[in-house]
Formats: structure tokens, sequence, C-alpha cells
């Protein structure tokens, strides 16, 4: 009877000295990287909305943060390489936002790790958009062969094979950076490339939110753009016009970037006037919201460009006085 009590007793202490083991913690699934994919879209609108800026960056290196972590636990090998993917895409949104505020070497720096994270989540969508940044970057530091280079390596995407739309983008991109450098044959056929693409892909099917500003707007706006290295001032005008007559209103900071493009072409052909008074449209587009970086350098392009036709106008002036502060202090 005392040895039952004893084992009794004693059982009863190791019970109580030894922890209950830990509960595992719970595997990542679907419902994880589909909360993350929300909040990549919510990035995008805002994006959309107001432009590149440090919030949204701060935001998108957060994600791509916490998409990292879970990966450490999640389900199966193919939530795995999800949770790659979103945290690739989420380090692309970071990089965009860094390359339209104008901060080249955050930019570059985040350009690098989601081009890693796309591997890893054998993403080529998120290559591509990575390549697509990595163009557009290289145009703000004026390295123009670096823009073909990279238009070529989105082009090399898988995606671009099963989807003529991110073909046809690719094109685009690798048509601004030959005619960057005056090459006037190479920026043509590019440009026919893209519009051939584009004609093929159906606008219909489901994409990623990050590329639903690309199609025959941006196209459109990319064609001013390329028209107007040209010297085709006429055609960039025409080009502009048939953008903002198609650009979303939800794309604000597109169609502000598209207006501004409309302005130098109208500048190109010496209309000074019209080209201010287009001008003008810029800030009430963007709603007296933080201009960013990269369009206040274009404004800084026109008001350059401004200056070298008209030096001694006195609406070149007059621009001067009335806007001036308000894109530098923006």
């Amino acid at each position: 009877m005392r040895r039952r009590n004893f084992l009794t007793a004693a059982a009863g202490t190791t019970a109580a000295a030894v922890p209950l083991v830990a509960a595992r913690p719970y595997a990542v699934g679907t419902s994880e990287v589909i909360r993350l994919r929300s909040g990549l879209d919510a990035l995008t609108a805002l994006d959309a909305s107001k432009g590149g800026h440090g919030e949204l960056e701060r935001a998108a290196v957060a994600g791509a943060a916490e998409a990292l972590e879970l990966q450490k636990r999640a389900a199966s090998q193919r939530i795995r390489q999800r949770l790659f993917s979103v945290a690739a895409n989420y380090t692309a949104q970071a990089a965009w936002s860094a390359v339209d505020a104008r901060q080249s070497d955050r930019a570059q720096a985040h350009l690098n790790r989601a081009l890693y994270l796309a591997g890893m989540g054998n993403d080529p969508v998120a290559e591509l958009r990575v390549w697509n940044s990595h163009a557009m970057l290289a145009v703000h530091r004026g390295e123009y062969s670096q823009v073909v280079d990279a238009g070529r390596a989105a082009q090399a995407t898988a995606v671009t094979r099963r989807d003529p739309l991110f073909a046809s983008l690719a094109h685009a991109r690798t048509a601004i950076g030959h005619s960057s450098v005056g090459d006037r044959r190479c920026a043509l056929r590019s440009l026919g490339c893209a519009e051939e693409a584009l004609a093929n892909a159906s606008m219909d099917e489901p994409r990623p939110s990050w590329v639903a500003f690309y199609g025959p707007a941006e196209l459109m706006a990319i064609t001013s753009i390329v028209r107007d290295h040209l010297g085709d001032a006429t055609v960039a005008e025409a080009a502009s016009h048939r953008a903002l007559a198609a650009i979303p209103q939800q794309f604000r900071r597109n169609r502000a970037l598209a207006t501004l493009r409309l302005a130098l072409a109208q500048l190109h052909q010496r209309d000074e006037e019209q080209a201010c008074a287009t001008a003008e449209q810029v800030f009430v587009l963007m709603g007296g919201d933080p201009l960013p970086g990269r369009m206040r350098c274009y404004l800084g392009d026109f008001y350059r460009d401004l200056t070298t036709l008209a030096p001694d106008s006195g609406i070149a002036r007059e621009w001067k006085d009335r806007y001036r502060s308000e894109w530098s202090n923006t």
C-alpha cells in the first residue's frame, strides 16, 4: 500500500516538474498567401493614385519580410514557393516606389533582392516585373544601353511566350531605350513588335494587379515618348491625346505623366502657350498631393526645354513664377 502511494506521488511530482510540450505552430497555407496578395493589391492601388513615396516603400518592405517569415512554416513546398513569389512582388513594389521617388540606390538594392526572390519562387511574371523596373531605373540614370538590355531580359522571360501582353510591355520598354540613343530603326521596330503583341493579347485574362496599368492606352503613352525622342513631335502629340482619352481615371499619376508628355510634344512644336497651359493640368490632376520625384524631374525637363526654346518669352517667365516653387517643394 505504501509502495503504491509512493509511486503515485512520484508520478505526480514528475508530471509537475516536466513542462508540457509547446504546441507546434500552425502550418501556413493558402489563406495566408491570399491575405498577403490582397495587401499587394492595396499598395498597387495607392501607387496608381499617389505615386512612389517613402511610406509605401516601407509598407512593401514589411510585407516582403512577413512573407519570408511565413515561408519558414509553409505547409508544403508549393506554398513555400508561392510565399517567395509574394515576397518578390512586395520587394519589386518597394523598388518601383523608390524608382518613382527618384531614390536610385535604394531602388537598385530592392531590384537585386526581388530578382533573387523571384527565382526562389519560380515566378517568371515577377522576374519580368523586375526587369521592367530595371529598364525604367536605367532611363532615369541616363544609362540607355542598359534600358535596352533590361528590355531584352524582360523579353526572354518565360511569361512572354505564353502571354503576349507581357511580351508587348517588354518590347515597349526596349523601344524607349533605342529611341533614347536616337536609333530610329530599332525603336520603331520594337514599337511595332509591342503593337503586334498587344493586338494578340486578351485583356480579360487574369493577371497580377501591378500590370493593370498596361494596355492600349499605356502603349500610346509610351509611343508618345518614343516618337518625341525621335523628333516626331506631331506624332507624339497625337499619341498623347489618344493615351489621355483612354487611361482610366484611377491611374491618376499615369494621367498626369501622360499630360506632361503632351505638354513636351506641344513645346517641341514651338507652341509654348499651349504647352504651358497643358503642363498646368499636371498640378490639377495631382490635387495638391506631393509630386513623386520622377514627375518633378520631368517638370524640370519641361521648364529647361521651355527656357531653351523661348528664353525671353513672357509665358516662360509666368510659368516659372507660378509653378517652379510648387514642383520643387511638393
